[in-house]
């Protein structure tokens, strides 16, 4: 069974809006299990237990989260060994575009990485002009078809990309499967 959680921070609820999202876009793959987690409601154990985890975060300062950073820092530094090699992504929600959403995914990646987490990004489009390069990012909530589709997307390369590396599934290889691509256009 591919394991995914979906861990997240939210001020104003559009974080959490992405994450539930992302959430249904993992459980399209067959055989996967979501958790959707917040901050507030996450134990070290769901990061043990996952596979894949998408880790998203309102930006705050073109950053991430405080409540986030203090997760990572405080809660789960006893998990160091335990979670490396897993497979991870990010999302970020900001007031406005240009509010250093892409940003917030880059410092949430990075934290990933110090923790041995293998991260990725998308490069086909969710889109005529939204790529997920860095992750699922949008202004406010997404409100959107293409915002969710976005988040939807980010979802299921996590949970195809999972299911392939901790589970072997050559199946689910997403670059294999090219009637699923989309290009600019």
């Amino acid at each position: 069974m591919n394991r995914i959680l979906v861990l997240y921070d939210s001020a104003t609820g559009n974080t959490a809006k992405m994450a539930r999202h992302i959430a249904d876009g993992a459980a399209t793959v067959p055989d996967t299990e979501v958790r959707l987690r917040s901050l507030d409601e996450a134990k070290p154990e769901d990061v043990v237990w996952c596979d894949g985890l998408a880790v998203g975060s309102p930006t705050n300062m073109g950053l991430l989260s405080w409540k986030m950073k203090r997760f990572w820092d405080e809660t789960m530094g006893d998990q160091w060994m335990k979670i490396d090699g897993k497979i991870a992504c990010a999302f970020s929600s900001a007031g406005g575009w240009g509010g250093g959403m892409e940003l917030a995914c880059q410092s949430l990646l990075t934290m990933l990485m110090n923790f041995g987490f293998l991260v990725f990004g998308v490069t086909d489009y969710a889109a005529k002009t939204l790529t997920l390069h860095y992750g699922a990012v949008t202004a406010r909530e997404p409100r959107t078809e293409e915002a969710q589709a976005a988040c939807r997307k980010l979802g299921r390369r996590l949970a195809e990309w999972s299911a392939v590396m901790a589970h072997g599934r050559k199946d689910e290889h997403p670059v294999l499967k090219p009637s699923e691509r989309q290009m600019p256009g």
